[in-house]
């Protein structure tokens, strides 16, 4: 088993529309501890030593508590973060999404979010949604924005509100053994040059273990490349453009083993033999909504 610290460079690549370009892997802020808060702070400023530079949030996690977390780690370094929120549904008005995002740069101690997302599909008209982030926009409040959780008929929506080249991304679950957005939701992306964002990419703690056959695939994989199976795992979802993952790290050794990830070249035999071993299943009737 390879050291968790291997790292050779973070890959970078423009984030959907936007002009910036976005570390492949970032990091996510969903369940974290506030009890081992230094460490977590900790984490993510390492996170961003190791190139992983998109830290994404949201004022659901911790009632608000991740997005303090989050401002105490890029104090002082904000110039070197992509940074991400997210606008609940139940906020998601007009004036409720400009009302949150300012709450939110409150917690992170910042002037300007560089992408801001719904949540998920709520009970108001993505028309409001969409005009208080393109009013943010125009003041300055926020860079881009996105959704999260969309399924196909939700981004053909908000595509016929907002018109091309104005949703930055599409934040979904997406794991090794959660590959539904494969049957529609990738493909329109990539058809429109949505990003595509991979959150809880390990599976819920539900990674695959040894005693699988896809387990101790991922392993001798790995084992081809000093690497981890976790690293092959996130290599394999970010393998095509417009992919990012926003693994979780509270604790720095799982911090340098998400960034390990971030350089991993797989070849196309080493792809297929993973595609095969984790078949992508039957299309979901729509998206989880957290």
């Amino acid at each position: 088993m390879a050291s968790v610290t291997r790292w050779l460079g973070m890959q970078f690549r423009r984030f959907g529309p936007a002009k910036e370009q976005v570390s492949v892997i970032g990091q996510g802020t969903w369940y974290l501890d506030p009890g081992s808060r230094a460490s977590v702070v900790t984490a993510l400023r390492q996170g961003l030593d190791f190139g992983m530079r998109h830290i994404d949030t949201a004022e659901l996690y911790g009632d608000g508590e991740a997005e303090r977390i989050v401002g105490d780690a890029i104090a002082g370094r904000r110039d070197e973060v992509f940074l991400v929120s997210k606008v609940l549904p139940r906020n998601a008005t007009r004036l409720g999404t400009i009302a949150a995002c300012e709450r939110s740069l409150a917690r992170l101690r910042t002037d300007h979010l560089d992408c801001y997302l719904l949540h998920w599909r709520g009970p108001y008209p993505l028309e409001e949604t969409i005009a208080g982030f393109e009013q943010l926009v125009f003041r300055g409040k926020i860079h881009h924005w996105g959704v999260s959780n969309f399924d196909v008929p939700d981004l053909e929506e908000a595509l016929s509100i907002a018109g091309p080249d104005q949703i930055t991304c599409d934040q979904v679950l997406y794991h090794l053994q959660e590959r539904a957005i494969e049957h529609a939701v990738l493909p329109w992306c990539l058809r429109h040059g949505v990003a595509i964002v991979a959150y809880s990419p390990f599976g819920h703690g539900h990674f695959p273990s040894s005693h699988t056959r896809g387990g101790r695939l991922l392993e001798q994989i790995a084992e081809a490349h000093n690497a981890t199976p976790r690293q092959v795992a996130l290599a394999f979802l970010v393998c095509r453009d417009l992919l990012f993952a926003i693994p979780k790290a509270s604790n720095p050794e799982h911090t340098a083993e998400n960034a390990g990830a971030g350089n991993l070249r797989l070849s196309d035999e080493e792809l297929l033999k993973i595609d095969r071993a984790f078949p992508v299943g039957p299309p979901r009737r729509e998206l989880p909504m957290l």
